[in-house]
């Protein structure tokens, strides 16, 4: 039997096929219902209408919403936090200035990887040319 604590509550459980202990997924499906019952009578809430009147945290919403188990196609204000910076979005996990500063990011990495590469092959002989320099000049 595989034991472990639970990562919401900290109560001992025995690990199955889940991460969390079967308390912790009644509280988590009680909070999906109440998340539910509440969009399905205020079509145009927020995320912090929802949090606020269901007293479910944003970051769970934001769980269901990634999950699937909440459809923002049929409520036009639900938004969620970008991951990176914060800032409420529709799709996704990043905004689209922090993914086009991720792209940046990696395409400046990858230049210079490749000047890094460059300057090694200039240099040439790698770890033989290193034993040459110690050697001296060659007779």
């Amino acid at each position: 039997m595989n034991l472990e604590n639970c990562p919401r509550c900290g109560k001992l459980f025995a690990k199955n096929f889940r991460e969390i202990c079967p308390a912790c997924i009644k509280d988590i499906e009680r909070e999906y219902e109440l998340c539910l019952e509440y969009l399905r009578a205020e079509k145009t809430a927020t995320i912090q209408e929802v949090s606020e009147a269901t007293k479910v945290s944003i970051r769970q919403i934001t769980k269901f919403i990634r999950e699937g188990r909440i459809s923002i196609a049929n409520n036009p204000n639900m938004m969620y936090p970008c991951e990176v910076c914060g800032v409420l979005i529709r799709e996704g996990n990043m905004c689209d200035s922090c993914r086009a500063r991720l792209a940046r990011d990696l395409s400046a990495a990858a230049r210079e990887e490749g000047k890094f590469k460059a300057s090694d092959e200039n240099r040439g002989g790698g770890a033989y040319g290193i034993v040459d320099k110690f050697r001296g000049p060659t007779r």
